[in-house]
């Protein structure tokens, strides 16, 4: 255990001592959290980053639409499944020698993704960097709440908030604008030089500890495959269910059940074992366990946005990626403003009043987007962004600090695991329902369309006589010709009308899945000393 880990567990829960007489941190500890976090925000980022570029990906080394989501879904398979194992890993093989490995491998395959050749290679190479880059996540999380004593803990995870929220809402302004003025190749060289100054302050600030390889003899193995193999084929699921028809694909079916089986294994496994790879049991701890739904329900909303609205701009209004970049700016930019100002308010307020706050706000925005036209574009989304941006920098500090008071030091290993993962897995389950959703709403709204657009209606015949004689002013010589075009016309508006409305029916279900997250938090408890600022 570290010098600072033994002052810090040193200091009686309960004491309530005033700020001043809080233990100082050095400046070498914050060194630390700055480059753990700044590679977690690499991370995340570099999910988003590559979804709004994925297009000009699959052309670049020849990969099909279908065949191309996979650029995506191997990293974030091998993120999810990375993430539980990082806390006894670290323990393993020390936490300077896990985090600077993983780090600089992260990079160099950053940068190898940039010079696939075809989809094998692609896939295989984002596999590894989701490997070694979904180990950055989960240890900034844990150096904060152990290196960090109480009182500092709500500035530490102001920061992580950054990779936790921010990071996704400017990924695809970032991927957009390097794609469309530099080429996809640069939205894995962009990691390039924040990386090597990641590297260099965790090797400045992390201190050396021996590795504890008899520990992987000790390893619940058991729990590893089934939690390994499990989150695997649930991740798989998610990403190309709505693709293969979910439970209409024999392939998916079987998927279905192997995740079924494994995950339960895995939970049964961890509540038995002498020595589990995560203990589950904080999840019954009452701050713990809501502040964990409440997060799964905020990434169910914050991948879930994200997923929306880039595809809504480019198939309704025809935006490029740099244009809907430019757009998804005024989600992520005000929080750089606002995240720093959370701790403060933490201070002063009741943390759980910010964190409900925080929901309201974000529900709202999405409740902001139910009423969707033809014409909702870049200006009717503004504000809905900007009120959006304010209560995402207000709900992830309070919310952790909150949900991981009271977590001893050795079980802060899980609980950033689970924290974190689950997250991830709100973000991926609440992908797979937005694209459903869409994809049946479209088909509801059409056909209701369809059924009032009639030839019995004046209006209907008025429209497709102008439509007629649009066509055949425009070199369409024959009018049984051009009479068809008018018909094909009207139903690729018809069509796009019901897209808008599908999409009007994603945001109303983000807008639910906040008010669900909302009342989640308000069954959190005030830990001690959470009004000073800490939340250990």
């Amino acid at each position: 255990m570290t010098t600072l880990q033994t002052t810090i567990n040193a200091v009686p829960a309960g004491e309530a001592g005033p700020p001043a007489a809080a233990p100082t941190v050095s400046a070498r500890t914050w060194l630390a959290v700055s480059g753990a976090t700044l590679g977690a925000f690499m991370a995340v980022l570099n999910i988003q980053i590559v979804n709004a570029s994925l297009a000009n990906i699959q052309g670049g080394i020849g990969a099909g639409i279908d065949d191309g989501g996979w650029i995506s879904t191997s990293y974030l398979i091998a993120e999810i499944v990375v993430i539980p194992l990082s806390g006894w890993l670290a323990q393993v093989f020390s936490v300077r020698t896990y985090l600077l490995t993983n780090a600089f491998l992260f990079l160099a395959f950053s940068a190898a993704c940039a010079l696939a050749q075809n989809l094998p290679q692609m896939i295989v190479l984002r596999a590894v960097q989701g490997f070694t880059g979904g180990v950055l996540i989960p240890m900034a999380f844990t150096l904060i709440i152990t290196l960090l004593p109480k009182a500092k803990q709500p500035i530490g995870l102001a920061m992580f908030a950054i990779s936790a929220t921010f990071a996704p809402a400017i990924g695809p302004t970032i991927g957009g604008y390097l794609t469309e003025n530099f080429g996809w190749e640069y939205v894995f060289y962009v990691n390039v030089v924040p990386g090597a100054i990641m590297i260099t302050m965790l090797y400045a600030s992390l201190e050396a500890t021996p590795m504890r390889l008899r520990l992987l003899r000790e390893g619940d193995w058991a729990g590893i495959a089934t939690m390994a193999i499990g989150l695997a084929a649930l991740q798989t699921v998610l990403e190309e269910g709505n693709k293969d028809d979910w439970f209409g694909s024999p392939f998916i079916v079987r998927l279905a059940i192997v995740a079924a089986v494994a995950l339960a294994l895995f939970l049964a496994i961890e509540l038995t074992v002498n020595k589990p790879l995560l203990n589950l049991r904080i999840l019954f701890r009452r701050n713990f366990g809501f502040g964990v739904l409440a997060n799964f329900l905020l990434g169910v909303s914050l991948y879930g946005s994200v997923y929306v609205l880039p595809v809504y701009l480019s198939r309704i209004q025809g935006y490029n990626s740099e244009q809907i970049g430019m757009v998804l700016a005024w989600t992520g930019l005000p929080q750089l403003v606002l995240i720093p100002l959370v701790p403060r308010l933490m201070q002063r307020l009741d943390p759980r009043l910010v964190i409900g706050v925080g929901f309201v706000l974000f529900g709202g925005s999405n409740f902001l987007n139910i009423y969707m036209t033809n014409d909702y574009a870049a200006d009717q989304l503004f504000w809905p962004n900007v009120v959006r941006a304010f209560g995402q920098a207000l709900v992830f500090a309070p919310l952790s600090a909150v949900a991981t008071a009271g977590i001893e030091p050795e079980n802060a290993g899980s609980a950033s695991a689970l924290f974190n993962m689950m997250r991830n897995l709100g973000g991926a389950i609440g992908i797979a329902a937005l694209q459903t959703l869409l994809t049946k709403r479209e088909q509801y709204h059409s056909n209701v369309l369809t059924q009032s657009v009639s030839m019995f209606e004046q209006a209907t015949r008025t429209r497709l006589d102008q439509l007629t004689q649009y066509f055949m002013s425009h070199g369409v010589i024959d009018r049984m010709d051009a009479t068809h075009h008018a018909y094909v016309a009207i139903g690729k508006i018809i069509q796009k009308q019901a897209f808008i409305l599908g999409f009007s029916d994603t945001f109303y279900l983000l807008g639910v899945s906040q008010i669900v997250a909302l009342l989640a938090a308000l069954m959190l408890t005030r830990p001690e000393r959470i009004e000073a600022g800490g939340g250990h």
